[in-house]
């Protein structure tokens, strides 16, 4: 089987078409073929961003998970309610590992502290299109005393923050309520996982 490297991409040319908030590239470029040979000339836009990282809070103790709800821009079109339930999320800022954006964005979108992460995978959501990378987490929390409207101010955030039992949130994602890529898989995984997570955290801190 032949197994293709980035040196079997010729970028031709490329150019950026927008930069403001996020960028868009365009990029002329040609590939390989599994067939042999090289293809044609592709024209293609490359919306550029920074990597994510994404983190379920799940506390083992009482079999709940933290979940976050604010409005997405990129549901407007398409959702009647476009205030989604989501997972704690954030970009890299310069030098940070992900690790570091984690507990950065759970103490700044829930006053959250993350006990423990838990590495679920990463993976590329719309790689058709886009060069997003997500680092996708669980993490061990205490939720007691946890919940209301989180965000900074500086960032135009006003985000609602409730703890939900576990077979909830389930229920939410299987009939369409939770409808985020990160969030699906997180709560798929954390369904596969729940019971060992439970049985290995001991007494609550």
């Amino acid at each position: 089987m032949d197994t293709f490297t980035r040196d079997d991409v010729e970028i031709i040319r490329r150019e950026t078409g927008f930069n403001g908030f996020y960028r868009m590239d365009i990029l002329t470029l040609r590939h390989r073929l599994f067939r042999g040979g090289w293809g044609p000339e592709l024209r293609r836009e490359l919306f550029v961003r920074r990597d994510a990282v994404c983190v379920l809070p799940y506390d083992p103790w009482t079999d709940s998970v933290v979940l976050l709800e604010q409005v997405r821009v990129g549901a407007l079109d398409k959702s009647e309610r476009p205030w989604l339930i989501e997972l704690v999320a954030g970009l890299f800022d310069a030098g940070e590992s992900p690790e570091e954006v984690a507990h950065r964005e759970a103490r700044e979108e829930a006053d959250l502290t993350l006990l423990k992460l838990l590495p679920i995978t990463r993976y590329y959501p719309s790689p058709g299109g886009s060069d997003e990378r997500v680092h996708l987490y669980c993490a061990l929390v205490d939720s007691r005393g946890i919940g209301g409207i989180h965000g900074l101010d500086s960032e135009g955030e006003d985000i609602r923050v409730s703890v939900w039992p576990r077979t909830d949130a389930i229920k939410a994602m299987e009939n369409g309520q939770i409808d985020n890529a990160a969030s699906i898989i997180g709560l798929q995984w954390l369904s596969m996982h729940s019971a060992h997570l439970r049985e290995e955290a001991g007494a609550q801190p």
